[in-house]
């Protein structure tokens, strides 16, 4: 038995767990203390554990983390925390009882002793006799014993699965993603396909989105996609897992991805204004993200990574990284065109209604990739008209934040009131007349309204948004206040990208 040791005290072995050692190994990056005493909280009629995760590197114990740990059937009734499985990655334990973590555990298989070559003293007949007569059978009894005590209470377990190629067993209360445990923390959103929850993986966040089993196709959709060659991008969501979790009757499909402490660009743009510098930040990664996700790119290292078109843009689905950087998340809809490939089965109004282009509303989609990937330009353009809409770089007053056409016909339009405003009107949102005094919002406008045109075959493509609001920002960036008169010619006679950048 491999014995470890943290902090000093006595385990108490009180059944009520009201608090546990505490300590973070990344606590600087957290933010945390390092180490103390946790007060464990939760609801009157869950039990609550205390919990310790460490490695064993080359024989050093590295510990990554202990505190307190929510309801999960694995602890009850464990006065000490054991970890039993053979040879983790990452070891992990939980018990019942105050600081009942403050000691740790690892009972591994037993070892086979090899003969040695010094003499020993022999036994008596009878002592012989007897150990190999009682031990093997107690061995067996134990073994026995193990056996069922771990079918009674690890029937539910859930094997960790990362490819969702057949239907796994029921999982438990708290889960174990590849052996590392998984714990839900809260609910960060809700949208049309389920839930995200914020989780802890360790000693990092992750985000886990939940889909009730009637969205199966929306779940399987997004998981074949994050898994195509080269979807390993700065700008793309990072993906890390996918799971089943439940049993056949009542099942959740799980998806883990890296958590963004700033959320959604809708959530930033609700509490935030934006400089100019941070908007041309934001949008040029964003269209980078969408530049590299319809291109078809072959010969990776990993395979072909053949044009994709998101088909749900909007700034929900438009996540900030701690600096800003903007990676595109959400592939429920999305759709690959793969050379002498159908698209698949598909139906072309689909989407968010305030963002869906004039051709999806009226229901005349060309099904070829090049109208797919348009229709994502036209959504791109609502959303560069959101980051104008909070930019403090004109003279203007910066408006509270509104969605695309809020303005128009309200937080919840029909599928009529769009066609009614966006086809029949051709109406788009307003830009403000104070965005034209200030020259790199004058030409964002412009670029927006090259997005947005209503002929689909006008509009940009993502990657010549990108150059163009490279342009915009080196242009302003040398602007100053001493050559106004230098400001006004290269405005007019900036060149932007041409036109056959555009799809």
């Amino acid at each position: 038995v491999i014995y470890f040791s943290f902090l000093k005290g006595a385990i108490l072995g009180r059944s009520e767990t009201q608090e546990c050692i505490y300590y973070n190994a990344n606590w600087e990056k957290d933010k945390t203390n390092r180490s103390g005493i946790e007060p464990c909280y939760g609801d009157k009629d869950k039990r609550r554990h205390c919990f310790a995760t460490w490695k064993n590197i080359s024989g050093s114990i590295e510990i990554v983390k202990q505190g307190c740990w929510l309801d999960d059937i694995n602890c009850y009734d464990r006065n000490d925390c054991i970890e039993k499985k053979d040879s983790p990655e990452v070891f992990f334990c939980c018990c019942e009882g105050n600081m009942c973590n403050e000691r740790f555990f690892y009972f591994p298989e037993m070892e086979v002793t090899q003969p040695t070559s010094n003499p020993v003293t022999p036994k008596p007949p009878l002592f012989n006799t007897l150990l190999y007569s009682l031990v093997p059978i107690m061995g067996i009894a134990v073994i026995v014993l193990f056996s069922f005590w771990m079918y009674r209470h690890h029937k539910l377990a859930y094997p960790p699965v990362l490819v969702p190629t057949q239907d796994p067993g029921p999982p438990p209360p708290s889960p174990l993603m590849g052996l590392k445990p998984l714990q839900l923390l809260e609910i960060k959103a809700r949208g049309r396909f389920g839930c995200v929850w914020k989780a802890q993986l360790l000693n990092e966040y992750v985000a886990v989105k939940i889909f009730p089993i009637q969205d199966k196709q929306s779940w399987q959709n997004e998981y074949e996609i994050y898994s195509l060659p080269g979807m390993k991008h700065d700008n793309i969501l990072q993906f890390i897992g996918a799971e089943k979790r439940g049993t056949s009757i009542d099942v959740d499909l799980w998806l883990i991805t890296a958590f963004h402490e700033k959320g959604s660009l809708t959530d930033f743009l609700k509490a935030n204004v934006v400089s100019w510098n941070e908007l041309c930040h934001i949008a040029q990664t964003m269209a980078r993200g969408l530049a590299y996700l319809h291109e078809d790119i072959p010969g990776l290292k990993d395979g072909h990574k053949p044009a994709i078109s998101h088909r749900d843009i909007k700034s929900k689905n438009v996540l900030l990284k701690n600096n800003l950087t903007a990676c595109i998340a959400d592939f429920g809809l999305a759709l690959k065109f793969e050379a002498g490939k159908s698209a698949g089965d598909t139906h072309g109004q689909v989407g968010t209604r305030r963002y869906m282009a004039p051709e999806v509303l009226e229901g005349a989609i060309n099904f070829q990739r090049d109208a797919f990937l348009r229709i994502d330009m036209y959504a791109m353009g609502l959303v560069l008209w959101e980051l104008a809409s909070r930019c403090t770089a004109s003279d203007g007053p910066v408006d509270e934040y509104m969605l695309p056409f809020e303005e128009e016909i309200g937080q919840h339009p029909s599928l009529e009131d769009m066609q009614e405003v966006v086809v029949h009107k051709k109406k788009r949102p307003v830009l403000r007349e104070c965005w034209q005094k200030h020259s790199g919002m004058a030409m964002l406008c412009e670029t927006i309204e090259e997005c947005w045109d209503h002929d689909a075959e006008a509009r940009l493509s993502a990657g010549c948004v990108e150059e163009r609001i490279i342009q915009m920002q080196k242009l302003t960036n040398i602007i100053t206040t001493e050559d106004i008169v230098t400001v006004v010619t290269m405005v007019t006679n900036v060149d932007f990208p041409p036109k056959e950048s555009s799809l």
